[in-house]
């Protein structure tokens, strides 16, 4: 046990992430190589063929016959209620009874002896519909009266008609905005063990392990004290296993609990894709009117939301792209509306931004629209119209911690920006194939769920007679790097080598009631209830110390390694095992919630977001007019993360979010067909960014100058979604190379992902100048 005056691992410093060689090396346990219990039985979901329809008929008799089949689970199986919503509505059925309601839908589950033969009976099912009429997008589902899922939410702040009217200038687009599979690296996946009694131990990879105990208890009709819930790490998750993996962990425990042996669940990867939700893809008629220099003045916006066939989390995601939908503008008079619409399609979840990227693009592209009709660089239109603190947002929050204006200043001169633009309008004017474009974005993104009760935290520490420190809390590691987070807050806490401290796995035993590891808050809420555990442990140490070194308790102090009393210069597992004999209580539970936050969905009105991060970048791209393809010359960025906690983990989440938020708007493209089925359901068919597509040239720098004005964890600010919208850098400048082929006379008004067919299509319009078409 390292315990010395040189410590490693404390809060500010570059650390290695605490499972960094587990992973490269393989020792890594995710679920699956958990050692499997004695006769371990495997589950594999039966699917649904076709978009909507009645059932008319179930027939398992090639199934039951199938080699190592025990059974099959159906609707009628279950013991407690067959819905696994998050929200309450009954709308989320396991397995479908009557009715089923997109392509893919799970019907019912075949428990076998082996993975393989549950798979291949499964396919042996034989389930006849009546085919009934479907509507896919949020559009054609508007048009075919499906309704919404859940309500809608309008913000508001002044007139925004008569601002509209009053305008000098105004302009009206429609933007198409496609959705994003997930594709962690570790599928989904569940095994569960049945115990005594209802107990049951669900092992699982999920980024809400008190959700997934409530679903357990739910669909097998007990109390939630007799599910227990594991979870060690994921290999991913980017929102998709928030609510998406409740599936999959109540299968296996009602399999387990029905043939009392343990069960195991894990999906093929175009099963998992199928049947599972995805980021929401958006219509949003948009209509902004603005100024002869720019200014805008009033914005008017409808955001139509591809849900799927349940409610899932689209409410709040639909009510986030609304909170951002003017990113780090101020509109004086605003109207937006959000439309979840009801589809035939898998019920869409949460994702990286949960919703955010969806509003904060559409501001980009009202910018970029104004700034073609005007001839003037989009970067002035941004910085012209900048918050100014003291302004309010439509929810009708103050802005208060603008840092925008520094970042641009500092962002511009590192990047060579105006430069590089004049090189750029200087290649176009040559014509030829490959056509130049370069876009600087910015990102203002708020911190907390807009569920206020979400706001809340525990952990547990025990320190242990010989020093050695047992860290839990309730938030989920998906290699994202919160527990070495945590841990260093722990370490400087008690001013020991971060060696000293044990992460163990997140367990609903241990931590009761968590909230989910999602909205960036991860680090904020989780640190906070580690260091208030901390805190109440030390101040018992404290008290002990005073009294058996007879010294003033102000003049007891945590050093290296130490803790000194006066003269008295102890070791830290010296001054334990002496507390220890004491009978002093070397355990604590922290708790803590996130102050000053309030929201009042009903008027549209509170302040749902504690902070703020701020973000910008630039990114220049070529792109190859005769393929569509691109390259991503250079990007550089520069980004708000308070006063990081680790700057290397900070960088990394950074670069990651910005690849991917990339992907979002560039490659990742789904598609289902006219019967309802998604056809990019694999990686043969559906593309993510490789290593090659990251920037030739990527340079990345923290705002280490900015601290959160609010008493976040260690003055520090939330990394994991904020940086994913700057990869619209990348978008807006594949725009610019497409406009110059129409003389940047007029924008691109290229749909999401900007694919090389779209590109192509674009640079053939404004040829032969069609205009909007």
């Amino acid at each position: 046990m390292k315990d010395d005056t040189t410590l490693g691992g404390q809060a500010h410093q570059d650390t290695v992430h605490d499972s960094a060689i587990k992973h490269v090396t393989g020792r890594a346990d995710y679920t699956d190589d958990l050692a499997e219990p004695y006769g371990l039985l495997h589950a594999y979901l039966g699917l649904s063929q076709c978009a909507h329809g009645t059932i008319t008929g179930m027939d398992f008799t090639e199934t039951l016959a199938a080699p190592g089949v025990i059974g099959v689970l159906t609707a009628q199986d279950i013991p407690g209620v067959n819905d696994v919503s998050p929200n309450g509505k009954n709308d989320d059925p396991i397995f479908a009874e009557k009715k089923v309601l997109f392509w893919g839908q799970p019907v019912f589950a075949v428990i076998a002896e082996t993975r393989d033969q549950a798979r291949r009976a499964a396919h042996k099912a034989r389930i006849s519909y009546d085919i009934l009429p479907h509507a896919l997008d949020p559009i054609a589902a508007r048009d075919a009266g499906m309704g919404y899922v859940t309500d809608p939410l309008t913000l508001r702040r002044g007139d925004a008609d008569a601002g509209m009217a009053a305008a000098p200038r105004r302009i009206k687009g429609r933007f198409a905005i496609g959705g994003q599979d997930h594709f962690y690296l570790e599928g989904q996946i569940a095994m569960a063990i049945p115990g005594e009694d209802e107990d049951v131990t669900v092992n699982v990879s999920t980024q809400h392990p008190s959700e997934v105990q409530h679903m357990v208890a739910h669909v097998l009709g007990c109390r939630s004290n007799a599910v227990v819930v594991n979870v060690r790490r994921m290999g991913g998750g980017f929102g998709g296993k928030e609510t998406q993996m409740n599936l999959f962990a109540c299968v296996a425990a009602i399999a387990a609990k029905r043939w009392n042996r343990a069960v195991k669940i894990r999906p093929d990867r175009d099963d998992d894709m199928t049947a599972t939700g995805k980021r929401h893809d958006f219509v949003v008629d948009y209509e902004v009117g603005f100024d002869d220099d720019g200014t805008i003045r009033a914005v008017r916006g409808d955001w139509y939301a591809r849900c799927g066939f349940s409610a899932d989390l689209s409410g709040p995601v639909t009510d986030r792209a609304l909170f951002h939908c003017d990113n780090a503008y101020y509109y004086p008079d605003v109207r937006v509306s959000s439309h979840p619409m009801r589809t035939n399609t898998v019920s869409n979840t949460a994702f990286r931004g949960f919703g955010g990227p969806q509003g904060v693009i559409v501001a980009e592209r009202m910018i970029e629209e104004i700034a073609y009709a005007l001839g003037r660089d989009p970067l002035e239109i941004r910085k012209r119209n900048l918050y100014r603190n003291g302004q309010l947002t439509p929810y009708h929050q103050e802005v208060t911690d603008q840092i925008l204006p520094r970042i641009f200043e500092e962002l511009e001169a590192s990047s060579d920006y105006h430069a590089r633009r004049q090189a750029v309008l200087d290649w176009n004017a040559k014509g030829g194939v490959i056509r130049k474009g370069i876009a600087l974005t910015p990102v203002k993104f708020g911190i907390s769920f807009t569920a206020t009760w979400f706001n809340q935290a525990g952990a547990l520490i025990h320190v242990y007679n010989d020093g050695s420190i047992a860290l839990n809390h309730g938030g989920t590691e998906m290699g994202q790097g919160l527990n070495t987070k945590v841990a260093q807050v722990v370490a400087e806490a008690f001013q020991c080598d971060i060696g000293n401290i044990k992460i163990t796995r997140t367990t609903t035993e241990k931590v009761p009631n968590t909230s989910a590891t999602a909205a960036s808050s991860g680090t904020d809420l989780n640190g906070m209830a580690a260091l208030d555990a901390a805190e109440q442990i030390k101040a018992r140490l404290v008290e002990f110390v005073a009294e058996r070194w007879q010294q003033p308790r102000e003049d007891v102090h945590f050093v290296p390694g130490h803790v000194r009393a006066g003269d008295h210069l102890i070791p830290f597992r010296d001054v334990i095992a002496a507390a220890y004999r004491a009978r002093i209580h070397l355990s604590a539970a922290g708790f803590y919630k996130t102050p000053q936050i309030h929201w009042d969905r009903a008027t549209g009105r509170g302040r749902p977001f504690y902070y703020y991060a701020y973000g910008a970048a630039v990114s220049e791209v070529s792109v190859d007019t005769l393929t569509g393809e691109y390259v991503i010359d250079r990007s550089d960025v520069l980004h708000d993360v308070g006063r990081s906690l680790n700057p290397a983990i900070d960088r990394g989440q950074i670069e990651g979010a910005f690849v991917q938020g990339a992907g979002w708007l560039t490659i990742e493209e789904l598609w289902w067909d006219d019967k309802g089925r998604l056809r990019t359901h694999a990686p043969s068919t559906y593309k993510v960014p490789l290593a090659s597509d990251r920037p030739r040239v990527f340079n990345v720098r923290l705002a280490d100058w900015s601290e959160n004005s609010e008493r976040s964890i260690k003055r520090s600010k939330a990394v994991g979604e904020p940086p994913f919208m700057l990869g619209i850098s990348v978008f807006e400048a594949i725009n610019m190379a497409v406009a110059s082929f129409g003389d940047y006379r007029e924008p691109a008004r290229l749909d999401a992902p900007a694919t090389p067919e779209r590109v192509l299509m674009a640079i053939e319009r404004l040829r032969h100048g069609s205009g909007r078409g």
